[in-house]
Order: C-alpha cells, then structure tokens, then sequence
C-alpha cells in the first residue's frame, strides 16, 4: 500500500505537469492558427496507446509510457521524426509556414505554463500556509545556535545565543540577518551571550587532566569583516546559523548505509566514534569528518535501549535516512502573509529554486559534482512524495518539479524545447533558416541523449537502492 500511495502521487503531479506544459504549446499553436495533430499525455510508444479519441483534427490520448508527453504539431520535426510531410509544398496551418517569432512563442510556450504554475504554486502556499519559524528566545534557552563552519570563521561559536542585530533585538533570526537593511549595512554588529566552560590544568601529573568548573557566561559583540557578503555567499553544506534541532531516524532508505548498519525508524543516535551529538548539524560536521570511513555508533532504539553499530559513512557524508526533527514542536511561529507579500515571496522563492538548480547542472556539466550523487531518476523523484498522501508536501514538490521541468526544457538541446528554440534564434539573427536535414540530425543527436541520460538516471536509482 506504501508503494501504491507513493506511485499515485508522483503520477498524479506528472500528470498536472506535462499535461500543462503541452497545453502551453497546444494554445499558442491554435492562437496563431496551426494545425495539432495530436496531444498525448505519456508516450504511446510504437503506437501502443491506453486511451485515445479524436475531435476535430485533433487525436488526443493517454500512452502507457510515463516519461513525458508531446503535442504532434503539423510541418514541424519532432520526436516523432516525421519528415515525410517536409516532403510537400507548406500548407497555411502548418507551423514552418508561419512567421519565426510566432514559431518561437509556440515553442516557448510549455515552459511558460510551467514556469508561471511552479510560481502560482509558490505563492498559493505562501499566502495559504505562512512562514513557520522558531523564536529565538526559544532557540537561545535550548542550547543557542549552531554556528556551521563560515559563521566560525567570524567569530562565533556553537552555543552563542543571538541577542541583537545591529541593536535590534532578533525575534526571527533567519528573516532578520537575511534582511537587506542589515546585510547592506556597512558596520554590522551582532550582540550575542556566550557560556565558555573554563577548565583548571593539574600539573602534578605526568599526563595533564582537565577539571571542569563553574561556566562563565558573559555578553559580547562580534563586528562582521568588510568581505562578509562573500562570506556568506560561499559553498558550504552546512548552514551559517541554525537551531540545536535534535533529530530521530525517520525513514530508512533502501540498500542504504542505514540499512546495513541496522539502523531503524524512531533509533537515536548519541555519538560516533565517541563524540557526543547534540544536534542535527553537529551529527552532519561528523559525517563530513568520517566520510568514507567505518565509523561507530552508539544508539538508543525507541525503546530506549542502547546499542553499538557499525555504520560505513557514504564519500558523500550521508547515511541514507530522512531524519525526524523534535525539540521545538509546540514553540514555533507562524507569520502570516498578505497576498502582496505572498506574491514577492513566491515569485522570489520560484527563481532562487531555478538559480540553484542551475547552479547544480553547471557543477555536474564540469564534473565539480559526481552527477552519481547529485541526480535522480523517476523512483528518486517518486520516493520524494513519500508513502502518506499529504497534500502540502504534494503541492510543494509538484511546484518544485514544475519549475525544475521549465528550466530542463529550455536548455539549448536538440529534442527539447530550447533546442527548437536555438535553431529559431539563429533563424532571426541570421535571416534564413536551419535547413529540415540539420534539424533532422539534431533531433536524433537530442533523442539519443535525453534516452542515455533517462537510462543513466534509471541506473542510478537501481544501484542506490542495491547500495552498489
């Protein structure tokens, strides 16, 4: 039943997705009079279809192939590698008989529907769910902050309770040191409470023994250096500030170095390697430092019981599992939006989604990232919508993927819509147009790729799951 609530949902947002985005290419087409020969959800590969009925000129159906859909738009060379109507004089409904940049807005069209639905989306569930936050006088009264690797580099310390920005007492300390009026300060002064444990050194020894003493807690201030926009922009895994959230194993995933470890739903790891966890990210530095190596785990089961595990840390400094947050159920805040703020949030959020995603393919396309670790194929994406049906992570990944489809489909390769889009730029710029033959081979040169790379991502998933 898991597996079936899981497939549902990832077919369901594959559904509203392509049908959508080839709706876009559907409309713009019909708007300028050209002729569709066909509009499919899914693939009907070998002209194997589950579904079909035809209306006007137009075939639609459902095929049994769920990678994709397509529009059959007449006079045009597609995946369907039709090039025997090339062959006749142009007809008036044709889409090569019409104007280049009503070809272009055709064939940008898709994107457009996606892009504007991954929006729409972004700023439906901001308008409708807010921005939960955790105050931070509660952060500060269960341990302080977590000061990930950059923010050390500035001074603070895990621990430190955050005070004020700029004189400014911090309420929400994400929004308030994101804010544009304190990052565009020029003197930016954080006020914080730090507790130190001083020890007392014993020399009547041979070997030196620390004795802990009364804690020293005391208020400082930390002036950021002139180069910390950099900072703050540099790549790091680790967040600059975060909660002491702790953490329980939520789902395992499978053939993981979880699952051989013997790691189970609701177990609690205390320490690896006899360093003590007490928060999540803390957990995650260890990670970082152990990647790669055999590691020891001491963890107590939901039952409290304690256990010793070996656990093999992946090159990639994870274990395999979604982790399950606790600590701050029933202190958060939520800030609601109007529809103003909700539409500036959400039109942001929706690009900073595409820029990063964007900044990953370019990592992978110059081999910064194994594309091994970093990709995922349709049984990654589907796992992602979980096995309960909850409608807010349902939305929220469909908006996500929308946006990642907008951006994979404007890319300037042959068999996708930016590569149709490349050949109509030159087309303008040059006055003349890409011959049917050059497009021909592109759309096989294209078709061959986009199959290697869903092949690719296919075995990438497999061999997860195997822990291969």
């Amino acid at each position: 039943m898991d597996t079936l609530i899981t497939a549902l949902q990832f077919i369901l947002a594959l559904s509203i997705l392509i049908t959508l985005h080839e709706f876009g290419h559907y409309w713009a087409a019909r708007a300028f009079g050209i002729r569709i020969e066909k509009f499919f959800l899914f693939f009907d590969a070998w002209n194997f279809k589950l579904f079909s009925f035809k209306k006007g000129d137009t075939e639609y159906g459902i095929g049994w192939l769920p990678l994709g859909g397509y529009v059959k738009i007449s006079g045009m060379v597609d995946e369907s590698l039709d090039t025997d109507q090339m062959k006749s004089e142009p007809q008036p409904w044709e889409f090569r008989s019409k104007p280049a940049w009503q070809r272009l807005i055709v064939m940008i069209g898709g994107v457009t529907v996606n892009l504007i639905l991954g929006i729409v989306i972004m700023i439906a569930l901001t308008y409708s769910q807010g921005e939960k936050y955790v105050p931070q006088a509660a952060v500060n009264e269960q341990g302080g902050i977590y000061a990930g690797p950059v923010a050390r580099s500035v001074g603070f310390k895990t621990g430190d309770q955050i005070l004020k920005l700029n004189g400014q007492p911090v309420e929400n300390l994400d929004a308030q040191f994101g804010d544009p009026t304190f990052l565009t300060t020029d003197k930016k002064i954080i006020e914080i409470r730090r507790t130190e444990y001083p020890v007392v050194v014993s020399n009547d020894s041979l070997a030196s023994t620390a004795t802990p003493v009364k804690p020293r807690v005391y208020d400082t201030t930390l002036v950021m250096p002139d180069n910390f926009d950099e900072l703050l922009g540099a790549k790091s895994d680790l967040p600059f500030f975060a909660p002491r959230m702790m953490f329980k194993i939520g789902k395992v995933m499978g053939g993981s170095h979880a699952e051989k470890a013997g790691l189970e739903a609701g177990d609690m790891i205390v320490s690896i390697n006899g360093e003590s966890i007490t928060s999540f990210f803390e957990f995650k530095e260890l990670l970082v430092k152990h990647a790669g190596e055999t590691v020891k785990m001491n963890v107590l089961d939901s039952n409290k019981k304690a256990s010793t595990l070996k656990a093999e840390i992946g090159e990639d400094a994870t274990l395999g599992f979604q982790p399950a947050f606790f600590g701050f159920e029933y202190k958060e805040k939520v800030i609601k939006y109007g529809l103003g703020k909700s539409i500036n949030l959400g039109v942001s959020r929706s690009f900073g989604l595409i820029g990063a995603n964007a900044k990953a393919l370019g990592n992978v396309a110059t081999g910064k990232t194994d594309p091994t670790k970093s990709l995922a194929g349709p049984v990654g994406i589907a796992q992602m919508f979980g096995s309960t049906w909850n409608w807010l992570n349902f939305w929220t990944l469909t908006a996500m993927l929308s946006l990642v489809l907008a951006l994979m489909n404007i890319l300037p390769i042959p068999a996708l819509d930016g590569g149709h889009v490349m050949f109509l730029l030159y087309e303008i710029i040059a006055r003349r147009p890409v011959s049917d033959k050059v497009l021909y081979i592109g759309q096989i040169i294209g078709m061959v790729f986009l199959l290697s790379l869903v092949a690719f991502t296919f075995w990438v998933d497999i061999a997860r799951a195997l822990g291969i």
